[in-house]
């Protein structure tokens, strides 16, 4: 079978080997986060707001620290990841501190064969749409999940990165979604050192073509910022400007890394 097509499989099967080696990365730091502290960042809660008593629908959530957190903030919240090593542990960390979250296994687009609800706020974060081949089902799935009047709040890294290779010193790849970018990688973003090597299957996504399904799918857009840092230090050749704020050390504050939506559902 071509790979491309037959990504999902093997995604998910570099999740599963991912996941196991983040959940004892300081990256991930799951003893602190336990104990009590917040996996969000500054960005994302200034645009969620007060989460409390909230339905939140979490997309991608990978071992569910994101879902726990805004539990934790009050919110009845749902994730799903495709990664069932991911689901699993989220499970275990929702058993450990007591809390209702509820999690479920799947592909995304295949979401409406498991949930049929409708939600106060669709989030998603942080390295996700590149793992999806069609943003329009993807901004489709938002919509059919959110409530009139729901928001969507979506932040992830600036499609800017994604055109350099991994020492940020060539453009490597276009900015347009293309052809499916199959790569082998060793290690992880979290731990480098991991003994994991695994092939993924992703793809880029402009801004643009991001934006135009958001709004051909009935969500208007009510703030867009882009931001000259990463809250995580997760690439290659990186500064801390300032606490938990990262840069490319020699591109500077040249480039985009990140940036923050909320769309209204009309």
């Amino acid at each position: 079978m071509n790979s491309e097509h037959d990504y999902k499989t093997v995604n998910k099967d570099t999740w599963n080997e991912k996941t196991m080696a983040h959940l004892t990365s300081d990256f991930y730091d799951v003893e602190g986060f336990l104990k009590g502290k917040s996996s969000l960042n500054n960005i994302e809660l200034n645009l969620l707001g007060d989460v409390k008593g909230k339905k939140i629908l979490h997309l991608q959530c990978h071992f569910g620290q994101d879902s726990l957190s805004l539990a934790r903030l009050g919110a009845q919240v749902i994730g799903i990841d495709i990664s069932d090593v991911a689901i699993k542990n989220a499970k275990k960390l929702a058993n450990t501190l007591e809390l209702n979250t509820t999690f479920i296994c799947c592909d995304l687009y295949e979401l409406p064969n498991y949930l049929d609800d409708t939600f106060d706020i669709v989030y998603t974060s942080y390295g996700t749409i590149g793992w999806l081949p069609d943003i329009e089902q993807w901004a489709k799935l938002i919509s059919r999940f959110l409530k009139p009047k729901g928001e969507f709040v979506f932040v992830e890294f600036h499609p800017v990165v994604w055109m350099f290779n991994d020492t940020f010193d060539n453009i490597a790849y276009s900015y347009f979604k293309s052809e499916a970018i199959i790569e082998t990688e060793t290690g992880t973003y979290a731990d480098r050192s991991a003994n994991i090597t695994k092939k993924s299957i992703t793809w880029n996504h402009g801004l643009g073509e991001v934006l135009t399904a958001l709004l051909q799918n009935n969500l208007q857009l009510q703030s867009f910022e882009e931001f000259n840092y990463s809250p995580y230090n997760c690439f290659e050749n990186t500064i801390e400007i300032s606490p938990k704020q990262f840069r490319i050390k020699s591109l500077e504050n040249k480039i985009p890394m990140v940036y923050a939506l909320k769309a209204i559902k009309n």
